[in-house]
């Protein structure tokens, strides 16, 4: 019996629930963000980690969803995922620098990037699951 699974669905899905997850963290505890932006942007084995990290869900969501044409999430997806490693390859080059401009950004927008991904996460997690069988 071949079992086949939706890798679009499951990783769209996947990461719109983690990405809603950490956004209802964030607004709970406002303030978080850019808490871990300073803890990672002080310590040079938290910036190589997270940036490994990133580099490895990146590769694995664009490696397994497909460039398909018919298929707008897969393609999202697959720029998610190649986004995903083009940012952890300059957070492991230049993090300094990076981490920076992260702390600007999340200090005007205290409430706006939780918000923004609380909303972007939702969309990607229910257009995942809308198309499980």
């Amino acid at each position: 019996m071949q079992i086949s699974i939706d890798p679009v669905a499951w990783t769209a899905t996947l990461l719109g629930l983690f990405s809603v997850a950490v956004a209802i963290g964030a607004l709970r505890q406002p303030g978080q963000f850019a808490k871990m932006v300073t803890e990672i942007g002080d310590s040079p084995a938290l910036q190589l980690l997270s940036g490994f990290a990133e580099l490895f869900i990146g590769a694995v969501i664009y490696l397994v969803n497909p460039w398909a044409a018919h298929d707008l999430l897969a393609m999202i997806m697959k720029a998610i995922g190649g986004l995903m490693m083009a940012e952890a390859l300059v957070v492991m080059a230049i993090s300094d620098l990076y981490f920076q401009v992260w702390l600007k950004n999340l200090a005007a927008m205290r409430r706006g990037w939780p918000i923004a991904t609380l909303v972007l996460g939702g969309v990607l997690a229910i257009a995942g699951m809308m198309r499980f069988g």
